[in-house]
């Protein structure tokens, strides 16, 4: 009884100081080119590189990091250093020495002097024709004899695990004796990926306002009965295209419209929407090719006669979104994945919620699923190594409050409400005022 009179206090602090409704978007055209305006990217992520990463070289006790860029089939991380246009084979190189943090790039000549035009590296080595690049990068590196060499090979983070097997290979015979020097990426990647700057937060939050504002479009336009998930997914698409974003995961599966039972991450499918269905919408759009949202929004179908949801619903509803609450409270500096989800499982648990597979939350923002700590595994035997890690300042996240039930015909539905946050020096904030009210679809 105590445990529940102390939730129930902190939650009603929470929601007393929640934002105001959200404010409707508008409806006229508009021209994307204009609307948008210049891509912030190359300004960013010089910042990026020339802030975050030095401070992660040494939070991840790395000598120098090699990325290795090439055509085709090139590193994930090849947009974040700039090497997203290589051709021929180039190396960069990122290391710290006593004069501080140094870029260096042995790009193959043909592609030298437009990568330089870039201004984003200290320096750009040119290499001949029929000379290796990488080559030219190991000499550096054995000459500078650094000891920690960080190379894109994990097991656990696919950003950091985009060197080859014959790339590997390559670079290792160039080694020889010292190939022991090279460590995996991992710890690196992720020290660097996981932190947003602010212009970055500023740009998720037009993102998450987006998805938001096209759901609640996309509800308003259903006729029960008639409509299809799969409607409503194409009018998310023909948002998307108005305004000029791409999809924020697989388009074939974003967004994901289930009006029946729990179907998970999958595509909208040809049932009707019927009075009666709660509606789940998991729905995320890409700015700038770079940056993405993931943003759930909820609705219930009206019955003949009825004016709002029934009261099981409604009460769904509202553990869902304790649950959400909850989980935000706990987010804040130095605090585990893992324990952001205990707090939102406790509370499930008190709601007498059916159990959830499914995280409490995840890091967002270059990618749906994005590096940084997982909100799971309080409820598992062995959770996974993210769900350890802890939060940080500028981390961002899209996390849900659970509440699952059985439904008569023995299928589970869950009801949530998936937002977006940022950590902040004190706690965390959510980056657009979260869904207060269930949506009624059908309400005159």
């Amino acid at each position: 009884m105590e445990k529940s009179l102390i939730l129930f206090g902190i939650l009603a602090s929470l929601w007393a100081c929640q934002p105001a409704e959200r404010v409707e978007v508008a409806t006229e055209k508009i021209n994307p080119t204009t609307y948008w305006g210049e891509n912030p990217w190359p300004e960013i992520r010089k910042k990026r590189i020339n802030q975050l990463l030095p401070e992660a070289l040494k939070n991840a006790g790395i000598d120098a990091w090699l990325v290795i860029c090439r055509e085709n089939y090139n590193d994930p991380i090849a947009t974040h250093v700039g090497g997203e246009n290589a051709s021929g084979t180039a190396a960069f190189l990122f290391y710290t020495d006593s004069a501080g943090f140094h870029s260096l790039v042995f790009s193959p000549e043909g592609e030298a002097t437009a990568l330089d035009d870039l201004d984003i590296h200290e320096k750009v080595e040119r290499v001949p024709r029929g000379e290796s690049a990488v080559a030219k990068a190991v000499e550096f590196i054995k000459e500078n004899g650094f000891s920690k060499v960080a190379i894109n090979s994990s097991e656990s983070n696919e950003m950091a695990d985009g060197l080859t097997h014959s790339q590997y290979l390559d670079l290792a015979k160039l080694m020889g004796s010292d190939v022991n020097k090279l460590i995996s990426s991992d710890e690196l990647v992720y020290e660097w990926l996981s932190i947003k700057l602010p212009e970055e937060v500023e740009i998720l939050k037009k993102a998450a306002q987006l998805a938001s504002d096209f759901q609640y479009e996309a509800y308003a336009m259903i006729e029960p009965g008639k409509t299809t998930d799969a409607d409503v997914a194409k009018f998310l698409k023909a948002k998307m295209a108005e305004y000029g974003v791409t999809d924020a995961w697989h388009p074939d599966q974003n967004p994901n419209v289930n009006s029946g039972p729990d179907r998970g991450h999958s595509h909208a499918t040809d049932k009707v929407i019927l009075p009666g269905d709660v509606i789940q919408t998991d729905f995320g759009v890409k700015l700038y090719g770079i940056w993405v949202s993931d943003i759930q929004r909820f609705a219930y179908v009206l019955k003949d006669g009825e004016t709002a949801a029934p009261a099981d619903i409604q009460q769904y509803w509202e553990n869902g979104k304790a649950g959400s609450r909850i989980a935000l409270a706990a987010m804040r500096p130095g605090i585990k994945g893992e324990d952001v989800d205990r707090a939102q499982r406790d509370l499930m648990d008190a709601n007498g919620s059916r159990y959830v597979p499914w995280s409490t939350g995840h890091p967002v923002g270059y990618v749906a699923h994005d590096v940084g700590p997982n909100l799971g595994g309080a409820r598992i035997p062995t959770p996974r190594p993210a769900a350890q890690k802890l939060l940080k300042k500028g981390m961002t996240f899209a996390f849900d409050g659970f509440h699952c039930w059985k439904q008569a015909d023995g299928t589970e539905k869950t009801i949530s409400v998936e937002e977006m946050a940022v950590v902040t020096d004190n706690g965390a904030e959510y980056l657009i005022s979260p869904q207060e009210d269930l949506i009624l679809v059908g309400k005159k």
